[in-house]
C-alpha cells in the first residue's frame, strides 16, 4: 500500500529503511523529482556515514547566462521560461567538482557539452546503449527509484508515468524479482500538476509506489525552446525529407536538423508544388533513383507511424497535420490485416499512432498534450525503451509494425570511410552520450526497407574559424564504418551500403562543402584509397554556402526560421540573428570589418524596443556606449 508523505518524512524513511549506501535511480530529463532529491542530497551531505551514488541521464539546468551581451540577453529569456524550475543540487556541484566525498552521479547521456569541464562528470560517465540501461543500474545495486509522475481526476486510482516510462517499466521486474529474494527496494514519486497524463503502458496502479509525496510539485515544468533554423538546417531537412516513404515508420531526434525535417515534411504534404519546385532548383533529382526506391515526394496518402526514443514536438506537430497517422495495433493478427489493407481502423480502439520513449519539449509541446482528449491522448503510447529500440521481444510484432522505417539521427563528424561521431571528442570527452543511436542505427539493417540516416552539416565555424565535418579520420566514432548506410549534409545524399571504400569516399565528397573537397581528395589519394587520376564530379564543385543561399532566397516561403513556433518574443529573435552575427565577427582578419560596422551603425531611434529589451536604450559609460554601438550594428545587418 502507497504511503502519503511529505518530502521531509518520504526522506526519513528512506534513510531508515535503506543500507548506509543508498543506489539511487532517476529517469533521463524531464521526470526527475528535482525536490525530493535536493532535500536527500543536503541530508546525505551532512552525514558522511552514508553514502549516496545517483544514476540517471541527461540532468537538465537553465542556460548559463554568461556574460556582456549575452547576460542582457538571456536574463530576462531566462527568468519567463523558467519561472521557478528548481535545480539540481548536484547539478551545480557537478560544474565545479564539488560534489560531496560521499556522493557520486553516474549518467549514460549528458546535456549535450554542458559537462566537457567537469571532471567528475567524465569520470563517471557510464557508455551503455539506452536500452542497456536498466539492466546495467539494476547491477549497480539500485535500491531506490525515484520520479515525477503524472495523476487524473478521471482515474484517481492510478499514476502516470508521463515524459518516462523508457527506463522505468524496464526496471520494475527485476526490481520486483530482487525484492522476492528478499532485498529492500523503494520506489518514491511526487506527482507534478503540470505533467501530462499519459495513458496506455505508462499507466501504473498505486501499488506500484512505496511512497508518494502528498504536495503536487507545480513549480515550472523544464522545457526546450525551439531554437533559430539555419539554412543549413533546412537543406538537410529537405533531402532527408525525400527519403521518407508514405506508409512507412519515422524515428527523429530533438534540434534543429530535427524541426528543418519537420517542416519539409510539412511542405511535401501542405504546399507540394512549390516543395517540388525547391526540390527541382536544388537539383535533388540527382539522386532520384534513391528517392524513388526508398523515398518520395508525394503528398502522403497513407501517412506515417511515429516510433521514437524520444517524442520530440516535431512528431507532434506531424500528427497534428495528419502526416503521423498510420495505426499500428498490439496483437499480430490485427497488425498484419493492417498491413493488407483489410482492417477496419475506425472500428480498433487500441491503435496507437506514436510509439516514445520519455518527452521533452517546448513548453507548447506540454500544454498540447495536456489540452487533448484522453481518447486523442491513447494514440501516443509512452511506453517501455526496450520495445522502441530493441527488435528482439515481440520481433514478429514490431516488423510488422516497423515498416519501411527510417531512422534521421544526427552526427558531428563523419570519416570519409563511413564512420559516424555523435557523443564524444577525440581527446575522451563526452559531449553527451550514445543514447539509443546505435539502437536504431541496427534496426536500420535489421529492419526489411529500413535505412538509417546520418544527417550533419558538412562545415562548422567556431572562433571565426571554418572546418569541416567531413574528415579523413577522427579518434573515435560512435557509428563504426561496417555500420555506415546513408549520411546528408546540406549538399546532398550519400548512399554508402554496400559500397566499396573509394565509392564510399566519392560519395562523401559529393556532399562535402567544396572548400575542403581536394585537401581531402589528397589524403584519401595518399592512403591509396582514392585512384590517383580521380576527379571530382563537376556537378558536386559548387558545394558552396553562396549558391544555396541563393535557392533559399528564390524561395524564402519555405524556409521559416521558427518553422515549430518559439518562445522568443520579435524582439528578441531579432535580437538573437545580431548576436549570432557578432559571435561570427570575434576573427582577427575581420575585427577591422567589425569595427568598421560599430562606427557606420545606424542611430539608436531605428531599434528603440531592442535596445530598451537589452538595457542598452540610455548607456551609462564607455562600455555600455560600446555595447550599443555593436548590438546595432549587429542589427542591421542581419535586419529582415
Amino acid at each position: 500500500m502507497v504511503q502519503l508523505c511529505s518530502i521531509e518524512q518520504a526522506v526519513d524513511d528512506v534513510l531508515a529503511r535503506l543500507p548506509a549506501h543508498i543506489h539511487m535511480g532517476m529517469p533521463l530529463g524531464l521526470g526527475k523529482p528535482n525536490l525530493f532529491v535536493n532535500a536527500l542530497y543536503r541530508r546525505i551531505a551532512k552525514l558522511p556515514e552514508r553514502a549516496l551514488t545517483i544514476y540517471t541521464a541527461l540532468a537538465l539546468g537553465r542556460p548559463t547566462k554568461g556574460d556582456g551581451l549575452q547576460k542582457r540577453f538571456l536574463e530576462p529569456f531566462i527568468e519567463r521560461v523558467f519561472g521557478d524550475y528548481p535545480e539540481l543540487d548536484f547539478l551545480a556541484d557537478l560544474h565545479t567538482d564539488s560534489l560531496p566525498a560521499n556522493i557520486r552521479v553516474q549518467q549514460f547521456f549528458m546535456q549535450p557539452g554542458s559537462l566537457l569541464h567537469s571532471a567528475s562528470a567524465q569520470q563517471d560517465y557510464v557508455s551503455s546503449n539506452y536500452s542497456h540501461a536498466a539492466r546495467d543500474i539494476n547491477a549497480a545495486g539500485l535500491n531506490l527509484v525515484a520520479q515525477l509522475v503524472a495523476s487524473s481526476t478521471e482515474h484517481p486510482d492510478r499514476l502516470s508515468l508521463s515524459c518516462n516510462p523508457d527506463i522505468t517499466l524496464d526496471l520494475l521486474p527485476m526490481i520486483e524479482k530482487r525484492r522476492e529474494a528478499g532485498e529492500t527496494i523503494l520506489v518514491v514519486g511526487q506527482v507534478h500538476a503540470d505533467l501530462p497524463y499519459m495513458p496506455g503502458d505508462a499507466e501504473l496502479g498505486m501499488d506500484a509506489f512505496d511512497y508518494l509525496i502528498d504536495a503536487k510539485d507545480s513549480t515550472t515544468l523544464f522545457s526546450t525552446p525551439n531554437m533559430p533554423v539555419g539554412f543549413q538546417d533546412h537543406f538537410i531537412g529537405l533531402h532527408a525529407s525525400t527519403l521518407v516513404r508514405d506508409g512507412g515508420t519515422l524515428q527523429i531526434g530533438i534540434g534543429s536538423m530535427g524541426d528543418a525535417l519537420t517542416a519539409a515534411l510539412l511542405a511535401r504534404q501542405a504546399d507540394n508544388e512549390a516543395y517540388r519546385l525547391l526540390l527541382t532548383d536544388l537539383d535533388v533529382y540527382q539522386w532520384a533513383p534513391l528517392i524513388s526506391h526508398e523515398g518520395g515526394v508525394a503528398p502522403f496518402a497513407r501517412g506515417l507511424y511515429g516510433c521514437s526514443e524520444m517524442f520530440v514536438n516535431g512528431l507532434l506537430v506531424l500528427a497534428d497535420a495528419g502526416i503521423i497517422r498510420r495505426k499500428v495495433y498490439p496483437d499480430v493478427a490485427t497488425q498484419a490485416q493492417a498491413n493488407a489493407g483489410t482492417l477496419d481502423d475506425a472500428a480498433q480502439p487500441d491503435g496507437v499512432s506514436i510509439h516514445g520513449g520519455f518527452f521533452l519539449g517546448p513548453r507548447s509541446f506540454y500544454q498540447r498534450l495536456q489540452e487533448m482528449t484522453h481518447a486523442k491522448r491513447l494514440e501516443f503510447n509512452m511506453t517501455r525503451i526496450s520495445y522502441i529500440n530493441e527488435l528482439y521481444g515481440q520481433e514478429e510484432l514490431k516488423r510488422l509494425q516497423r515498416l519501411d522505417a527510417r531512422f534521421i539521427n544526427s552526427a558531428i563528424t563523419v570519416t570519409l570511410l563511413g564512420a559516424g561521431v555523435a557523443d564524444q571528442l577525440e581527446d575522451g570527452r563526452v559531449l553527451s552520450g550514445v543514447g539509443g543511436q546505435y539502437n536504431f542505427v541496427a534496426q536500420g539493417h535489421a529492419l526489411e526497407g529500413a535505412r538509417s540516416i546520418l544527417i550533419l552539416r558538412s562545415w562548422r565555424e567556431s572562433a571565426g574559424e571554418v572546418s569541416s565535418n567531413i574528415v579523413w579520420e577522427y579518434g573515435h566514432c560512435t557509428i563504426p564504418r561496417h555500420l555506415r548506410d546513408i549520411v546528408i549534409t546540406e549538399y546532398g545524399i550519400a548512399d554508402l551500403r554496400g559500397q566499396t571504400d573509394a565509392k564510399v569516399i566519392e560519395a562523401l565528397l559529393n556532399i562535402t562543402d567544396s572548400r575542403f573537397q581536394n585537401d581531402l581528395i589528397e589524403q584519401a589519394q595518399k592512403a591509396g584509397k582514392l585512384p590517383k587520376d580521380f576527379q571530382l564530379d563537376p556537378r558536386f564543385a559548387d558545394n558552396t554556402p553562396q549558391r544555396l543561399k541563393a535557392i533559399q532566397a528564390r524561395h524564402h516561403r519555405l524556409f521559416p526560421e521558427y518553422p515549430l513556433g518559439t518562445d522568443f518574443t520579435d524582439e528578441e529573435r531579432d535580437l538573437l540573428r545580431a548576436l549570432n552575427w557578432l559571435k561570427s565577427k570575434f576573427k582577427l582578419t575581420e575585427i577591422l570589418e567589425l569595427g568598421k560596422a560599430a562606427l557606420d551603425a545606424p542611430e539608436p531611434e531605428a531599434f528603440p524596443k531592442h535596445l530598451e529589451r537589452m538595457r542598452l536604450d540610455k548607456p551609462e559609460g564607455l562600455k555600455e556606449d560600446l555595447y550599443q554601438r555593436l548590438l546595432l550594428a549587429g542589427l542591421q545587418a542581419t535586419a529582415h
